[in-house]
């Protein structure tokens, strides 16, 4: 019955272009990966590295996997962050939204995290990156993510929209509304989504779109730009929600995607509102990827500002003072962060992006972690974390230097340890090929393993 009422749907608003632009859903998904841009050298690692790729029309740092054998999550430059498992078309609304190092951005549905480390990449380590995520389970796989792709200045939030938005109104530059949608081009993909569709659940979705555009509007400064994108082809959803969303918005204006991939929004999808579907942008399965829908706004420069709810600003309080053990761990293994931005809290340090403002650690949003988690202050003494290598640690001191052909590395994956050939007695960062994968620490010449248990190969 599902089925029935998407076919049918799409079939009446389509007509003879229906066989051409959905492919057969029993036809295998389209896989790909983005590189990332935090990694110097990834995208010559990637292309030498021995899986079959072909070029992506829909993002410059994506490829397309064509080797449906091929398991590229278990290689080692995955765990290594060198390149996000996403597929195609997803990769397609970031670069709509014209990030710049420095910028704000906010990705306001973020998990599981492939287009935040996209736009970590875009930001080059500069400015801030708030990606939210409203399900726990959900927000703890994105903190993972952008963890093993070394990212140094998010902010990782599990909050409601609007929360947000009252703490942080008129704050960001760019705003990333990948909505949480009914999820039809991922019937190839998950047949769960196939599953569970139906009119309810895309109406149910619509709503929900339409709530958290509210507040991403709220969220975003006059002049700053906003992408709203969707993995659906319902039109409450896509043309349909973003019509509804101008009509009560006159401080917004819709802007041309710019794009050339895919095709033009559609004029039947309207849903009875008026705009122009030229400027908006859609990839049909028959077009290289599983499905997406984007539409870019611009906010006014003339914008009135949004007000902040609460009390006011949070009192501004004297910088804390960098924790003396990690002042003593960094100088040794990590002199280039001396000066960076340290804190304290609950017995953990953290490196903060310079960027983050005092509202959002204080303005009673539920933060999964702010910045670098650097390591535990434990019984005197100083005990580093896997997120610090995972950012810097091809800027370690003390490093043991593995390659893809050396059998030390699966060994270090599968949590083993192994011989240090090239790393100092203390803390070492683990490399393969230049690429960070862990640390661990050298005694007797061998290097105990530190990689956390839940990112071991175990099988």
């Amino acid at each position: 019955m599902e089925l029935e009422y998407f076919t049918s749907r799409e079939k009446e608003l389509l007509g003879q272009r229906y066989e051409a632009l959905h492919t057969p859903l029993e036809a295998a998904p389209a896989r790909g990966l983005t590189v990332n841009g935090l990694r110097p050298g990834a995208r010559a690692a990637v292309e030498g590295c021995g899986l079959a790729l072909a070029p992506s029309p829909f993002c410059p740092q994506g490829c397309r996997l064509t080797d449906p054998a091929q398991r590229p999550g278990l290689h080692p430059y995955h765990k290594a962050g060198v390149y996000y498992l996403q597929e195609p078309s997803a990769s397609a609304p970031v670069p709509l939204l014209g990030v710049e190092p420095g910028c704000r951005v906010l990705d306001l549905c973020a998990a599981p995290g492939g287009k935040s480390s996209q736009l970590a990449s875009a930001l080059s380590g500069q400015g801030l990156l708030v990606s939210n995520e409203y399900d726990p389970a959900r927000a703890a796989v994105l903190r993972g993510n952008l963890e093993r792709m070394g990212v140094p200045n998010a902010l990782v939030l599990n909050e409601t929209p609007d929360h947000i938005a009252g703490a942080l109104p008129g704050f960001f530059d760019r705003v990333l509304v990948d909505a949480p949608c009914s999820g039809e081009g991922m019937f190839r993909k998950e047949p769960q989504a196939m599953a569970q569709h139906n009119p309810g659940l895309v109406a149910q979705c619509a709503r929900r779109g339409a709530e958290i555009l509210e507040a991403a509007a709220r969220c975003l400064a006059p002049g700053g730009r906003l992408v709203y994108s969707t993995c659906t082809f319902a039109p409450e959803e896509d043309e349909g929600q973003i019509g509804r969303f101008l009509s009560l918005h006159p401080e917004f204006t819709l802007e041309d995607c710019g794009a050339s991939f895919g095709s033009p929004g559609e004029e039947n999808r309207l849903c009875g509102y008026a705009a122009d579907v030229s400027r908006m942008r859609r990839i049909w399965p028959g077009q290289g990827g599983e499905g997406h829908f984007m539409a870019c706004l611009a906010k006014s420069p003339d914008a009135p500002a949004e007000a902040r709810s609460g009390k006011g600003r949070p009192k501004r309080e004297k910088p804390a003072k960098t924790p003396p053990l990690w002042a003593e761990f960094a100088a040794r293994y990590f002199p280039a962060l001396a000066g960076e931005r340290a804190l304290e809290a609950g017995g953990r340090v953290y490196i903060l992006p310079p960027a983050l403002p005092a509202e959002a650690l204080a303005g009673g949003l539920r933060v999964m972690r702010a910045g670098v988690l650097a390591g535990s202050l434990s019984k005197g003494r100083f005990e580093p974390d896997h997120h610090l290598f995972m950012v810097w640690g091809a800027g370690c001191e003390n490093r043991e230097e593995l390659t893809l052909a050396d059998e030390r590395t699966a060994a270090f994956l599968r949590g083993e340890e192994i011989e240090a050939r090239t790393a100092g007695a203390g803390y070492c960062a683990v490399l393969v090929d230049g690429f960070p994968l862990g640390f661990g620490k050298v005694s007797g010449g061998k290097v105990k393993n530190h990689l956390p248990k839940a990112l071991r190969n175990l099988k």
